[in-house]
């Protein structure tokens, strides 16, 4: 079969043959149809990963780990956890029984392999226990799955979403209460952070981490002794940076609570969040009964 595969940690993939898959006792082989490379494929080839190591632990090695494809009867699926060292990014893979869920007739492969992506705006439920009526701020809204979790963040049924990015027209188009520029000076976005967030932002989804969240925490410490509303920051990607500066007072007195996005997840709520998201793309599809 055809692949892409990667020889050495920080190498680029190449796209050449390599040996087809044969499933073991417990274990399925996957059509590969479509597969999403997301920004964690790309860390874990580079090594900069914390789990890289247990991807690249065998090389030659597939990159990528989840996709969709069809079973042998020819079902659509949605899979994951390939048996090393078949990732996704080939014509077969090989995942254990049970390691996928179908997905919905009529869905584009192409299509589903996004609607995973939009798992990771769900941890606004399973990392920060969300109840709807809430306001949720997106902390990263112009990539894909941000723009993805202001969507799904009303359709948990959100009171009022803010987006932030860095690209005004993107983010009004988004349909949120309210937008906040990132690009803007520190104490320009700390106050934009203050006026968007009415009676206090109940759930952060954070796509950026780094300077802008930084500045987000530096906000939301209160000027005067109080009982802080909690503020649940589930702390998802950091596409803005990998560390900051973070003050004890920020968590000492704000209220705010720190999140990692796989709080909460096991195989059963990660199978009942993706098919909630996969029913939200049926016709007629009403907002959440998860």
């Amino acid at each position: 079969m055809k692949a892409a595969v990667l020889h050495e940690i920080g190498g680029v993939p190449r796209y050449e043959d390599f040996p087809d898959p044969v499933a073991g006792d417990g274990e399925v082989v996957i059509d590969v149809r479509a597969v999403a490379v997301e920004t964690v494929d790309k860390r874990i080839a580079a090594g900069t990963h914390y789990a890289s190591r247990n991807y690249t632990a065998q090389l030659p090695a597939i990159p990528a780990f989840d996709g969709v494809g069809t079973l042998p009867d020819g079902t659509l699926v949605g899979f994951g956890n390939p048996r090393l060292p078949y990732g996704a990014l080939a014509e077969k893979t090989v995942v254990p029984e049970g390691s996928y869920v179908p997905v919905a007739e009529g869905i584009d492969p192409a299509t589903a392999t996004v609607l995973g992506t939009a798992i990771t705006a769900m941890s606004a439920r399973t990392a920060a226990g969300f109840v709807p009526g809430e306001t949720v701020l997106v902390q990263g809204a112009t990539g894909v799955a941000g723009r993805l979790a202001v969507k799904v963040s009303r359709l948990l049924g959100a009171g009022r979403v803010v987006a932030t990015g860095r690209d005004d027209d993107r983010l009004r188009s988004l349909g949120a209460d309210a937008v906040i520029n990132t690009a803007v000076l520190d104490d320009v976005l700390a106050q934009a952070y203050l006026d968007a967030k009415g009676d206090g932002y109940d759930v952060v989804l954070d796509y950026l981490w780094g300077r802008p969240t930084e500045i987000l925490l530096r906000s939301l410490v209160p000027k005067t002794f109080a009982f802080p509303k909690p503020t649940r920051l589930v702390q998802i990607g950091e596409s803005a940076g990998a560390g900051l500066d973070l003050a004890a007072e920020s968590l000492r007195t704000s209220g705010v609570e720190i999140y990692g996005a796989a709080r909460g997840l096991d195989p059963r709520s990660m199978n009942e969040a993706y098919g909630q998201i996969v029913a939200w793309t049926q016709p007629g599809s009403s907002p959440s009964t998860w």
